[in-house]
């Protein structure tokens, strides 16, 4: 038998930098985290409540700590623990877990930027110094946690309230100094450089169509042009039915002349029989219901 553990993180709160700040929760969760003792006899398995002993901790040999690099103008900028703001306008970002040993345990990279083989041996580096820190951090935190314990005082959330250290979600009012701010803004942009041209071209996704904005231009004559050709196409199909249609006259018309002068020839003749023929006559069969269905409500 095995125990099953499931390990559930609610985001309450966050200003960036989500995969460092849930590693460390979760580590720091699953070390703080008692199971009930087990004796084995035999076949027979014996789970003792914390009345009858005291439970004992998960077998945990190492943390690994998850360290986030943000990449700035391809790569030129490194930055660790990168804030909420910081992230929105990174162009690229490298996580390593790692634990106090110097081992790797996964690399993570995401983003449009390429990576030399120099960056990341620099990133190792300062992870390793990152972790050895976090990781002194959360022994020491486990070790009052369990000394309060023992001590009887108060410790977990109970702890965290008087603090203000979860439920303390908005931050004091901070008076800005809003003199001479045109003057400033008019020597920014003085000094700043002017944007560059930038000279945008046509889509054309399909025949007729095309993007327009300012300074671009449209192709909609190349959509009137095909109406037109569209238009002179169902003119020449209409005059081929009209001559289509008188050379059907003409033809039905002599197909009638030629019908009166025979029956005229007949009518000379001695009127015999006309005899049809079975393939022109159709045969009719109307299928009737054997039983007349009784009538439902």
């Amino acid at each position: 038998q095995v125990w099953q553990i499931r390990l559930d993180l609610h985001l309450l709160n966050h200003d960036g930098n989500i995969i460092d700040a849930a590693g460390i929760a979760g580590i720091v969760a699953l070390c703080h985290f008692r199971r009930p003792d087990v004796s084995v006899q035999g076949e027979e398995v014996t789970v003792y409540t914390p009345e009858e002993r005291d439970p004992v901790p998960l077998s945990i040999h190492h943390m690994p700590i998850c360290v986030s690099f943000a990449f700035f103008h391809q790569g030129t900028y490194l930055l660790v623990d990168p804030s909420e703001r910081e992230e929105r306008v990174m162009d690229g970002l490298l996580v390593i877990a790692m634990n106090k040993h110097g081992e790797i345990c996964t690399i993570q990279s995401s983003g449009g930027i390429m990576l030399v083989t120099d960056q990341v041996l620099r990133c190792s580096k300062i992870t390793a110094v990152k972790v050895a820190e976090i990781t002194e951090l959360i022994q020491k935190a486990l070790e009052n946690d369990q000394k309060v314990r023992k001590e009887g005082g108060k410790f977990g959330f109970a702890e965290s309230i008087p603090n203000q250290k979860i439920t303390a979600f908005k931050m004091e009012s901070t008076a800005v100094d809003t003199n001479k701010v045109e003057e400033q803004a008019e020597e920014i942009i003085a000094k700043a450089e002017p944007p560059s041209e930038v000279f945008s071209t046509p889509i054309l996704h399909a025949p007729g169509t095309a993007q327009i904005g300012e300074g671009i231009e449209n192709s909609w004559g190349d959509l009137e042009e095909s109406e037109g050709e569209d238009t002179a196409e169902e003119e020449g199909e209409s005059e081929a039915t009209a001559f289509e249609c008188q050379k059907m006259e003409a033809e039905d018309t002599s197909t009638m002349r030629e019908t009166e002068d025979a029956s005229a020839v007949k009518e000379s003749e001695k009127d015999e029989p006309i005899v049809l023929s079975d393939s022109e006559e159709e045969e009719v069969v109307i299928l009737e219901p054997q039983e007349v269905p009784k009538k439902t409500r």
